[in-house]
């Protein structure tokens, strides 16, 4: 990974230390681009609504990239937002120890932990995403993965002295647009189901931006989840999670509605009540990236 096999040059950014805030990639928030399950995932993630076209494709050896995986995208979006605020030069070329990541996501730091962080690197780069989101039209994918490249880091006697990861550039340009970055809970790292982070990341996506909240029914929610799970099966997972009330920060309701049949209703804890108010439904509207 030295710099003469880079023609952008890329300049090595080492990770800042100290407790930085948590932030994450809206579009990461917004689509079905990670496994949701702890086991392997090989079959494909396949979303088309309307201009929006996302494929994920993961290799036998490793499996697909796992929302748990992910908490190394928003340590790595963290830290390049944080340097940019504070006047630094962040890079795509990224060098920390395990021990920096494992600890900013809420694991532990055991050799244990340490193969598992090696792991979700290599699904990571194994993983492979076309997307035509933030490119001039939808027949011109962007192709790419997680991490182009990583590799440990050893002194001359052997000594690990960490990490070097480099993010694609499709990544990389979203964490800089300020636009497409959002603070979110430092609980989150502590949500243990995958269908738990995902609706926390989707809700905190949309629950900010209205005091009423939102719905969405359950069918567009399934597909927006790239779940292998049948509708059943995540309708029920769902009202798991609403009667645990265990996303950080919104508060959750099911309802059955008119025409649209069973909705998830969600809203900031410190907004109005659901009743008597007017959730913004979530439907894609004109000119409205969902």
């Amino acid at each position: 990974m030295s710099r003469h096999h880079h023609p952008e040059q890329l300049q090595l950014f080492r990770a800042l230390p100290g407790d930085l805030a948590p932030r994450d990639a809206q579009d990461l928030m917004s689509y079905p681009f990670f496994s949701l399950a702890k086991s392997k995932r090989l079959v494909p993630i396949d979303y088309r609504v309307g201009s929006i076209v996302i494929r994920v494709e993961a290799v036998p050896e490793h499996g697909m990239a796992t929302i748990w995986d992910a908490d190394v995208l928003i340590w790595a979006a963290s830290q390049v937002v944080e340097a940019r605020d504070l006047g630094f030069q962040p890079s795509r070329l990224m060098a920390a120890t395990p021990y920096e990541i494992l600890n900013f996501i809420g694991r532990g730091v055991s050799l244990r932990d340490y193969n598992r962080l090696k792991a979700a690197l290599d699904r990571l780069q194994s993983t492979t995403i076309a997307t035509s989101i933030r490119q001039p039209t939808e027949r011109r994918l962007h192709r790419f993965s997680w991490i182009n490249e990583w590799k440990e880091r050893a002194d001359g006697n052997g000594r690990a002295l960490g990490l070097e990861l480099i993010l694609p550039d499709w990544f990389y340009s979203a964490v800089l647009q300020d636009a497409l970055i959002l603070t979110i809970d430092r609980a989150y790292f502590s949500l243990t189901g995958g269908l738990e982070r995902w609706l926390y990341r989707l809700v905190r996506k949309h629950g900010g931006r209205q005091h009423f909240g939102w719905t969405f029914e359950l069918t567009h929610l399934h597909a927006k989840s790239g779940s292998l799970s049948p509708l059943k099966h995540f309708a029920y997972d769902l009202r798991e999670i609403v009667r645990r009330q265990s996303l950080p920060g919104y508060r959750l309701a099911l309802e059955e509605q008119p025409r649209r049949g069973a909705v998830l209703c969600f809203a900031p804890i410190d907004g109005t009540t659901f009743a008597g108010s007017s959730p913004t439904h979530g439907k894609p509207t004109t000119g409205e990236k969902l």
